[in-house]
């Protein structure tokens, strides 16, 4: 099954919903068929914009959800998806995994920090019972060496599991998945935030803001230093781009 993708800003974006994003998944899973996902909001979208080796690693990647709801109005407003929600990355996992747990399909953690890691394991294990965990890799926060990435190519391989969950941060974790399609026998998520969020380091905004497209503004009250220019930057050239983009349309 082949989901339909669209195209904003030059970048393809899945018509898809979450019972459709997660048979897509599980599906793979259950067969260890290499199979990369993404879930982009506007700063990943930006990011894969405004640079061209990422835009095309992007492209080559199987699902890419749209994970912000402004990303969803661009695809509804430029293509009349008729898209009714996002397909957020942190909720898409916890679908997944339950449906895994169900399923019997074994996951692997990618990235992140050791701790980070240990409480994400405890917390999928909780709230997803007969969730088998089949090995946990940390970031290394750097590079792999080609040496080093043939050994975790194999170390997940060998693991057993269907399913790898990459965080390791936009768009670090989009050029990874994208990069180990065909190698790594099993489908993988880069959902970033989800480790943290699952393994309490952050809290979720509540869900009349992620309704309404105001998560970056939680996140900012979270983490003003490290965001506010990501934010501010990111934020007007998506809206700047969309409003080119519909001028063009409608004269078109």
């Amino acid at each position: 099954m082949t989901t339909k993708k669209v195209q904003v800003f030059g970048i393809g974006l899945s018509v898809i919903d979450y019972p459709h994003a997660c048979e897509e998944i599980i599906s793979a899973a259950k067969e260890h068929r290499s199979f990369a996902m993404s879930a982009l909001a506007v700063h990943g979208l930006m990011e894969s914009v405004a640079d061209s080796n990422l835009r095309q690693r992007v492209n080559k990647i199987d699902l890419v959800a749209p994970d912000g709801q402004p990303v969803r109005w661009a695809m509804n407003l430029l293509h009349r998806t008729r898209l009714r929600d996002r397909v957020c990355g942190p909720d898409l996992t916890g679908k997944v995994c339950e449906a895994a747990a169900k399923e019997g399909v074994r996951v692997y953690l990618f990235g992140s920090t050791p701790e980070t890691l240990e409480r994400l394991s405890g917390k999928l294990s909780e709230h997803f019972p007969g969730l088998k965990i089949s090995g946990m890799q940390p970031d290394r926060f750097r590079e792999a060496t080609p040496e080093e990435d043939l050994e975790d190519i194999q170390r997940i391989n060998q693991s057993g599991a269907g399913l790898v969950l990459v965080g390791r941060g936009c768009p670090r974790q989009e050029r990874w998945v994208a990069d180990h399609r065909g190698k790594i026998n099993a489908a993988m998520m880069a959902v970033g935030a989800a480790f943290d969020f699952y393994a309490g380091n952050l809290k979720r905004p509540p869900l009349w803001m992620q309704k309404n497209g105001l998560e970056w503004l939680y996140r900012l009250k979270q983490e003003p230093r490290r965001l506010f220019f990501r934010y501010l930057v990111t934020n007007t050239l998506f809206l700047w781009r969309l409003g080119f983009d519909l001028l063009k349309t409608k004269r078109a």
